[in-house]
């Protein structure tokens, strides 16, 4: 809309939000995008921002987003010399930035793991944690890549929620005003608890935030410190974290897919069919011991795979690979359903149903729950990961288009478990 309007009621309905340059320039700030939803929640009727603020903020509907280069543009509108224009509002697709990642890595170039591609798609269908356990040079890091590929498109809620995140750690950019595609945050394991939690002292969220919504990857999991992996242990369960300052506490949501990568041993060639491990037993179990059960308990998922022979890179597969998009497009069917199945509920993904939750969506027959409860027996298995394997069970139901659990979907959901010693 145009107009002129007097200056106590621009005053009194309007937001004005900017970092003032000397020469009177508006410069781009961070945090534009949640004070944006704050005002058009407190029911302001418009607000003023930086020019290049400006894409960041024109998602949000029901309020106006004026664009401002220099603070002389202002005092003309004050002055009703002239008329102020609100920015248009932008769609998500809008605002969709493009890069050649998907490209890059495609599950299309990673030759015969069909067994780790079968449990990745499960992974992205139910939004489920992974460890993936191989010797060196075996693949892990190329197909966590790729798993990021075939995730299901952000809504707008979703883009909205995360970039809010993104915004508040000034991460947001004018190439990039809105985070549209599932955010992949790789940590190396030189990383602190501190980087990770997001414990610095403007208490801003960090890596298990940013990861909200999908990927955290810890690569070398096993050389992470153990107090490090530890401090995943109430976002994994919660899907929130809670910073706790001398100024304050702040609550983050951190709800996201674990996606881990080890090697089997410190020298790393325990499973190697062609090198020999020189590690002694109680250092293989110091080295492992770092995961502990209380952690482990909340992986969904464990695949342990071989490196692919040598002469196998020799040979040409006879059948060509699937592509990212072909998988991404059975992984938002069975999101779909999920979504259908939670509708009216703040479930999203099979993942975050609690106990009451598995209890409604989850039934199975008689068969399938003596099957179960003598595997869960056998494995030593917690209550807990009883719950994971049934909502595993329906991730693989949906990604079947089948209604109901059947043994099968148990059967399968089992051989991703571990084994509690």
């Amino acid at each position: 809309s145009e107009g002129y309007i007097s200056d106590n009621e621009l005053i009194k309905d309007s937001i004005f939000l900017w970092e003032l340059s000397l020469d009177g320039t508006l410069r781009h700030i961070p945090s534009v995008l949640p004070a944006t939803i704050w005002a058009q929640e407190k029911w302001f009727k418009r607000i003023f921002i930086p020019d290049e603020n400006g894409k960041e903020a024109a998602i949000i509907p029901w309020i106006e987003v004026i664009k401002i280069q220099k603070l002389s543009e202002l005092i003309d509108i004050l002055n009703q010399d002239t008329a102020y224009k609100a920015e248009p509002h932008m769609s998500l697709e809008e605002l969709v930035w493009i890069d050649d990642f998907g490209e890059r890595n495609n599950f299309s170039h990673v030759l015969w793991q069909a067994f780790a591609k079968r449990a990745l798609e499960i992974a992205a269908a139910g939004w489920h944690n992974l460890l993936m356990e191989w010797p060196p040079w075996s693949g892990k890091t190329m197909l966590a890549k790729a798993f990021s590929t075939i995730l299901p498109d952000f809504s707008l809620e979703e883009a909205i929620e995360v970039s809010k995140l993104y915004s508040v750690s000034w991460l947001l950019s004018i190439d990039i005003p809105l985070i549209t595609r599932r955010p992949y945050r790789s940590v190396h394991h030189t990383a602190s608890a501190t980087s990770i939690i997001g414990w610095w002292r403007n208490a801003r969220p960090w890596e298990i935030s940013l990861a909200h919504k999908w990927i955290l990857f810890l690569d070398e999991i096993l050389e992470f410190p153990k107090t490090v992996l530890e401090v995943l242990r109430q976002p994994l369960e919660d899907g929130k974290i809670t910073v706790t300052r001398v100024n304050g506490s702040y609550e983050y949501p951190a709800n996201f897919s674990l996606i881990g990568a080890m090697n089997p041993c410190p020298c790393w060639y325990l499973t190697d069919p062609d090198r020999d491990c020189i590690c002694t037993p109680n250092q293989i179990a110091n080295y492992r011991g770092r995961l502990s059960w209380p952690l482990l308990d909340r992986v969904d998922m464990f695949i342990e795979v071989p490196k692919v022979p040598t002469k196998d890179f020799q040979n040409t597969p006879t059948t060509q690979e699937e592509d990212s998009s072909i998988i991404k497009e059975r992984v938002q069917v069975a999101r779909d359903a999920q979504l259908k199945r939670f509708e009216g509920t703040w479930i999203t993904s099979n993942s975050e149903m609690k106990t009451s939750d598995i209890k409604k969506y989850c039934s199975i027959d008689s068969a399938s729950q003596t099957l179960l409860g003598q595997a869960v027996a056998s494995m030593n298995l917690s209550a807990r990961a009883y719950y994971r394997i049934l909502k595993l069970s329906r991730t693989i139901a949906d990604l079947e288009k089948s209604v109901t659990i059947e043994s099968a979907h148990i059967l399968e959901a089992l051989s991703y478990r571990k084994k509690q010693e």
